[in-house]
């Protein structure tokens, strides 16, 4: 068994805890649309996901080290360690709404804002300093938009946690901080996401390089609204926020109004990747690049629609939680399927 999991951990796809992000944000959004039963069971589920994922990334740094400092300085790999960040803050989110338990999401919230710092000013100071650099089609890709996604999760966990701080000051400085990071993760976005258009329609794109993570692209502002949403929510709490409400109302329409614009696109480029060009569908870890997207898209228009007061917009989760559901679902099955192989490979082989 041990031999088992250094093999894993040693290759370990650097954005897996994707899958984590990808189930808690589907679990928040069913039981916010009254499916009780199967957000519980997702939080049980996430709770066996994330904890072999960290036994895993624990055992990668303790014997293959060189190799995760190799990745995080890579313009391709790198952005994948910010999941690490989502996963964890996202997960914290996710005990606070759905278990209605808080107290752990307090060790998560600081271990995130720690694995950010870290993973921030590791990866953006070595892609900066490395003197042979890769063109803009070989090292940006949709999982750059992660740095952005992990700011704002931050931010989203702080603010559901304020309300439990022991104080007033306290809770002003929580909001402060999570204020900042939201419009932090919106400078990241906004940065990254110029790079990525400039890729999408000026450099030669080939429906091999089309992978899943870009649909972060969309999921990227998801969360973004999402994190406006729950600050709009909170506003009461603090002058600030309470003054500068109608901002956030109007940069939180304009970015769920972008990622709603980027949905259709995201289905034409897979259709033109898949149907017109046959590309094979199979499970891939970068698929929880796509299935993350489509369940934050569901929740934060859920949050948007309260925070704005505009419930006709209600109807839109109601369906997207379906093909969120879906697309998780097919993932899972994909996951199991890819282990059980796997396992079974590795038995071969020792025999």
């Amino acid at each position: 068994m041990i031999a088992f999991l250094k093999q894993r951990a040693e290759h370990l796809f650097t954005g897996y805890f994707a899958l984590v992000m990808a189930t808690g944000a589907l679990s928040i959004a069913s039981y916010l649309l009254g499916m009780q039963l199967a957000a519980k069971a997702l939080v049980f589920i996430n709770m066996i996901n994330y904890a072999g994922l960290w036994l895993l990334t624990l055992i990668r740094l303790r014997y293959f080290f060189r190799k995760v400092v190799k990745d995080i300085t890579s313009h391709s790999s790198g952005p994948g360690f910010f999941t690490l960040v989502a996963g964890t803050s996202v997960f914290g989110s996710q005990l606070i709404i759905v278990a209605h338990y808080h107290m752990f999401s307090w060790f998560l919230w600081f271990l995130a804002i720690i694995l950010w710092f870290i993973i921030m000013y590791t990866f953006f100071t070595a892609v900066t300093v490395r003197k042979n650099k890769p063109t803009i089609a070989e090292g940006i890709n949709g999982a750059w938009l992660i740095a952005s996604v992990g700011t704002q999760s931050v931010s989203i966990l702080g603010t559901l946690l304020a309300p439990y701080a022991a104080t007033e000051e306290q809770l002003r400085i929580m909001l402060f901080f999570t204020l900042a990071m939201y419009f932090l993760g919106c400078m990241l976005y906004l940065n990254i996401i110029t790079l990525i258009f400039y890729r999408f329609t000026f450099v030669e794109f080939k429906f091999e390089a089309l992978t899943p993570p870009y649909w972060i692209n969309m999921g990227a502002v998801a969360i973004t609204t999402l994190a406006g949403s729950t600050l709009i929510l909170h506003a009461d709490r603090t002058q600030l926020l309470t003054e500068i409400t109608p901002f956030l109302k109007g940069f939180t329409l304009f970015f769920w109004i972008t990622g709603t614009w980027w949905i259709p696109l995201l289905f034409i480029l897979a259709i033109w990747r898949h149907v017109i060009h046959h590309y094979p569908l199979s499970y891939d870890p970068q698929f929880w690049g796509m299935a993350f997207p489509l369940a934050m898209y569901t929740t934060s228009t859920l949050q948007f629609a309260k925070a704005l007061k505009v419930e006709f917009l209600m109807a839109i989760p109601k369906v997207m939680i379906f093909i969120a559901a879906i697309a998780w679902l097919a993932g899972y099955v994909g996951l199991i399927l890819h282990f059980i192989k796997r396992v079974g490979s590795g038995r071969r082989q020792t025999g």
